[in-house]
């Protein structure tokens, strides 16, 4: 099914050695660590644009001016949007506020869980297109991979200290505060580091 009100919002660094998967260089070096992080960001986009699920919006750092970026625009429902400076809640807050301007529900995402499906994406707009306000992708280190919204709220964005295993329960803890109805998928894990790339292995997908 093709959800014409919603879009994908992937947040996307440019494939550059040094600027991605950094706790990966020790074990794949920086080349190695890039092409890793490529092969996510294409497995990603690649496979929402064979679901057609929504449109798919890549929020893009540096700039969108990377080859990489360039030929994923070229792809069937796929665009690119640069990222505004500020942290990491900050860009988001954003770039949710923008697409919601075209898009009546919006699914935050990374390139970081290897382990979400097209299923799991599936099923967190039928959450979203029921009513439910908010979905949630937790993962273990205490962060998140998916955030669905339809409001964008500045509590679920501000205060929260990024990159800290806070983040999820800090979330749980706006979408309370807002008496918002959320769902949560089952808890997943991020790849970031080398001890991670075994259970890459182990989920057998085509990178």
């Amino acid at each position: 099914m093709r959800y014409i009100d919603s879009a994908f919002l992937i947040f996307a660094k440019a494939p550059i050695e040094g600027f991605v998967k950094t706790r990966l260089i020790p074990a794949l070096g920086e080349s190695g660590a890039t092409q890793l992080y490529r092969r996510l960001l294409h497995h990603l986009v690649y496979g929402l644009v064979r679901e057609q699920l929504a449109a798919i919006e890549l929020w893009c750092t540096p700039d969108s001016a990377h080859p990489d970026f360039a030929r994923l625009q070229q792809l069937s429902g796929v665009s690119l949007h640069k990222q505004q400076s500020g942290d990491l809640g900050e860009r988001m807050y954003h770039a949710v506020q923008e697409s919601l301007g075209r898009h009546q529900h919006v699914i935050l995402l990374g390139v970081d869980c290897p382990a979400l499906t097209m299923s799991h994406f599936a099923q967190a707009l039928s959450w979203l297109h029921e009513g439910t306000d908010a979905v949630l992708g937790p993962v273990e280190d205490g962060g998140y991979a998916l955030l669905g919204i339809s409001q964008a709220a500045d509590c679920l964005f501000t205060g929260i200290p990024w990159s800290t295993d806070k983040v999820t329960e800090l979330t749980r803890q706006g979408l309370k505060q807002m008496n918002w109805k959320w769902r949560e998928l089952p808890l997943m894990w991020d790849l970031d580091r080398p001890e991670d790339l075994r259970r890459l292995r182990e989920l057998r997908i085509d990178l």
